[in-house]
């Protein structure tokens, strides 16, 4: 919360406090921003939410220990099928979500645990071209394992996945308050993510000033200085891979109970890149701009890609900057 503070111009320095007050308001206020452009804009920031947990995880790999990872998404499609195996038609199992998430994790963790192992000697461009190999069989894996025994249904993915259900409570339902006041389920898994999303700052805030996060910066910067003053570099570098792996597997889960489909397609090599870029925008190793990177590459290309749109009467110009023409004129391009 300090480092997201500080990073806003002038208030930042002169005003901590009121600057920590700033960001959550920001934070808080959000959904009902975007609900002026469109409920669109509202899915659009729970899907950012979710890639800043995923930039967190791999700031973790990337950013602390100093390690290349470019099959980073193959995490998150671990942790996806997971929960769409656990809650869902597919298999006719239907756990609730406290089991299903915590497995999603611990089944991502062994996959950075795996991936970790036999990687540890390797460093710089060859550590990054393993990584992308890894997370490409993940991905053939998940669209191939549907004969001779259909596992993941191959391409056409999981649908009627189970939404979040908390203490009974559907958050994929509309929140009745009165007889008047209905709250959109958009906005109850936003907070929800939020939530979560600030668990996992706190959490990487701790670590990062702990032992683990200094003996990671350690191996950053010179692993061979690290193994001589007595870090146990093989230790230090599998943990890094199984609790990045860790914030995939749970943001993978969140996103197949969000989106109720999981297929290949979203786990592609695009996606790793992309997450890698929020990382390397924000700066590897700033907690802060890797928050800021997630969020503003996000929603950059659905800025961009809705800015060439306009309308030929000036009223309707505020519908064609959300893509929803309200029918009182033709959109075209400029």
């Amino acid at each position: 919360m300090n480092e997201l503070a500080n990073a806003i111009p002038w208030l930042g320095k002169r005003n901590p406090a009121a600057a920590r007050w700033v960001v959550i308001a920001l934070a808080l206020a959000a959904p009902l921003i975007a609900m002026l452009f469109g409920k669109s804009w509202v899915r659009i920031l729970d899907f950012a939410l979710l890639y800043v947990m995923l930039a967190i995880g791999l700031n973790l790999v990337v950013g602390f220990a100093g390690l290349l990872d470019l099959g980073y998404i193959a995490f998150y499609a671990v942790g996806a099928y997971t929960f769409a195996f656990l809650a869902s038609p597919h298999f006719d199992l239907h756990l609730p979500f406290w089991l299903v998430l915590p497995l999603g994790a611990v089944f991502a963790a062994l996959a950075g645990i795996i991936l970790g192992l036999p990687t540890l000697r390797l460093r710089g461009d060859y550590l990054a071209i393993v990584t992308l190999g890894f997370g490409e069989i993940v991905r053939i894996f998940m669209n191939n394992l549907n004969h001779p025994v259909n596992i993941t249904n191959g391409p056409q993915g999981i649908n009627m996945i189970d939404p979040l259900v908390l203490f009974g409570w559907d958050i994929s339902r509309p929140l009745k308050i009165g007889e008047e006041i209905s709250v959109n389920s958009l906005f109850l898994y936003y907070y929800f993510f939020l939530a979560c999303v600030v668990g996992s700052i706190i959490f990487v805030q701790r670590l990062q000033v702990s032992r683990v996060g200094r003996a990671w910066a350690a191996i950053r910067d010179d692993e061979l200085a690290a193994k001589a003053i007595g870090i146990n570099t093989r230790n230090m570098k599998l943990l890094a891979f199984a609790l990045g792996a860790t914030f995939g597997g749970v943001a993978g889960g969140l996103f197949a109970a969000f989106q109720g489909f999981v297929s290949p397609e979203s786990f592609s090599l695009m996606e790793s890149i992309a997450v890698l870029t929020m990382v390397v925008f924000g700066g590897m190793g700033n907690l802060a701009g890797v928050v800021v990177g997630a969020l503003v590459l996000t929603a950059l290309p659905e800025i961009l890609s809705t800015w060439p749109y306009r309308c030929s009467r000036p009223c309707s110009d505020r519908c064609c900057w959300i893509r929803k023409c309200c029918g009182c004129c033709s959109c075209h391009w400029r």
